[in-house]
């Protein structure tokens, strides 16, 4: 079994490790962990939808996505550090926090894909009845999405046309156009294949009764932003967290959706560094 792969953003101080969403690959961050990395030794693990040879079928859960993240703090040799996961990202480290708290110090889900549990229950009827692809919202999108480009500058054009990065600035958008990008030959493919992106939305959220079971006793500071416009991470769960668990800390940022690390990377900064320096 290979290492898991990893980018490594610099920075001094403590470790902290960052985990992707579902079809950003870690350099669409740049302008968050850049700032980050003010503070911090940033590295940004490589989940395994970007690793070489990964196949999508193999994944039936996203429970093999919080054992990859616990063997990588076992090969990298990372005792207790800060952990950021945003949405696929933040519910492999929730579930990794509640498995094993002893293993973190500190952790930050940003906008997490966590469903009130009915929502849960419906889904892994939706799940086990084979419908998941032909009933989930963002499959269609991935399946149809336009994988090859030969000019990144007509993408960074056309997106800025587009509602859903109207919170992106030019930079923001910028870092996203240029880290889903990988080379090649003399044109650019997505780094993120169609394939593993509706896997991961596919295989999501049906076992998250088990989160809600957990969240009651977990132990680890936390902090959630979430974005005030999000479809993901609602109002409605974000109250019955706090209900379950009056430990963790839940803020949401205006004029920011379920991407608001790549559309407000300044605030969210700022309020990881608060969080940090007033809980440790």
């Amino acid at each position: 079994m290979n290492t898991i792969p990893a980018l490594d953003y610099g920075g001094e101080g403590p470790e902290l490790l960052f985990l992707h969403a579902n079809g950003y690959p870690p350099d669409c961050y740049r302008p968050l962990l850049a700032r980050l990395a003010g503070d911090f030794h940033v590295t940004a693990m490589l989940q395994r939808p970007l690793w070489e040879e990964s196949k999508p079928e193999d994944l039936r859960d996203w429970r093999p996505l919080t054992d990859d993240l616990l063997r990588f703090l076992d090969e990298q040799q990372l005792e207790r550090p800060i952990v950021i996961g945003h949405s696929m990202g933040g519910i492999a480290l929730l579930r990794a926090a509640i498995r094993e708290p002893e293993r973190f110090k500190a952790i930050v889900l940003l906008d997490p894909v966590l469903f009130m549990p009915n929502f849960i229950c419906v889904w892994w009827l939706m799940y086990h009845s084979g419908l998941g692809y032909r009933i989930h919202p963002l499959v269609k999108a991935a399946r149809y999405r336009r994988q090859v480009f030969d000019n990144l500058d007509k993408l960074f054009n056309g997106y800025r046309r587009k509602s859903i990065f109207r919170y992106f600035n030019d930079g923001a958008l910028r870092a996203y156009v240029e880290g889903i990008a990988c080379p090649d030959g003399n044109s650019y493919r997505l780094c993120y294949s169609a394939e593993w992106e509706m896997r991961i939305y596919v295989t999501g959220v049906w076992r998250d009764l088990e989160l809600w079971r957990g969240l009651r006793n977990l132990s680890v500071p936390t902090l959630i932003l979430r974005g005030a416009e999000t479809d993901t991470f609602l109002a409605g769960t974000a109250q019955k967290v706090q209900k379950v668990n009056p430990a963790i800390k839940i803020i949401a940022l205006e004029k920011s959706t379920h991407l608001l690390p790549l559309e407000r990377p300044a605030e969210v900064h700022y309020e990881i560094k608060r969080f940090i320096e007033e809980t440790l």
